[in-house]
């Protein structure tokens, strides 16, 4: 069986990222002898150790948290793929809507957590708006630039054929702007996680968000703090992937190097 140079590269990277890792932690341990090393940057085999302690219950809040995200994530992009199709339909929605959303992009997440929270007084419900808040811009803003970005000679032939509107994007505009699609959508996966992460602290009593905050300020286990971390980064990193593979069988055009629908 061959390997992907892909595969050969991830492998490699993470290979790079514990021995880095590994060397760090073990100056702070031995040669700086920093008395707080283990809680500053414990040793990686420290880490997997604690992994294999914990491993049954992270996972299971790894799933909470994965499953407001895709409920978020999901919301997120249908709101943005809607409202980038308005506003290219309508240039008077898209001069109105953009400034709003942009205006609306600018508030911390930090900061709109607890707002949300307190208009919702519902945990879950705050956990998939955030979530979906993340989403919505990045999506909206990447379609509608696809959309704009399609060749003008291809546009006014089917215009000229008498295509009507719903033929224009069904058959045009829409597959013409799915790389720009799944551009944004690979943007935000990430930071969709992060977002649904930052919920779990929300009153929550489940989730990687609430085991890293009890862990550090609520009395837990010290020892999951540092595998809920790195387990975080995994999410992100598979949603990422996730989406990649899905825009692989979506996009066949793209994958075969050209831009033509």
């Amino acid at each position: 069986m061959r390997i992907s140079k892909k595969g050969i590269s991830a492998v490699l990277w993470t290979g790079t990222f514990v021995i880095l890792w590994e060397a760090a932690a073990v100056f702070l341990h031995y040669v700086k002898e920093d008395p707080m090393a283990g809680r500053k940057l414990p040793l990686f085999s420290e880490i997997v150790s604690s992994f294999a302690e914990h491993g049954s219950s992270l996972l299971a809040q790894a799933a909470v948290t994965a499953g407001y995200t895709a409920a978020g994530f999901l919301a997120g992009a249908a709101a943005g793929i809607l409202l980038a199709v308005v506003m290219k339909l309508s240039g008077v929605v898209e001069k109105t809507a953009l400034p709003y959303i942009l205006a609306a992009q600018m508030i911390p997440i930090l900061g709109l957590a607890p707002i949300v929270f307190g208009l919702f007084k519902d945990v879950t419900a705050s956990r998939i708006v955030i979530t979906a808040y993340i989403t919505f811009f990045p999506v909206a803003v990447n379609f509608l630039s696809g959309m704009k970005s399609a060749d003008d000679d291809l546009v006014q032939l089917m215009e000229a054929c008498g295509a009507d509107k719903r033929e224009k994007y069904s058959k045009l505009l829409i597959p013409y702007s799915l790389p720009y699609l799944f551009t944004g959508m690979k943007l935000s996966a990430p930071m969709a996680v992060s977002a649904s992460i930052l919920a779990d602290t929300l009153s929550a009593r489940n989730g990687i968000g609430y085991i890293i905050i009890y862990a550090l300020y609520g009395g837990g286990t010290k020892g999951q703090f540092w595998p809920a971390v790195l387990m975080a980064s995994v999410m992100g990193l598979i949603c990422f992937l996730i989406i990649s593979a899905v825009e692989y069988f979506a996009v066949p055009w793209k994958r075969k190097g050209g831009n033509n629908v």
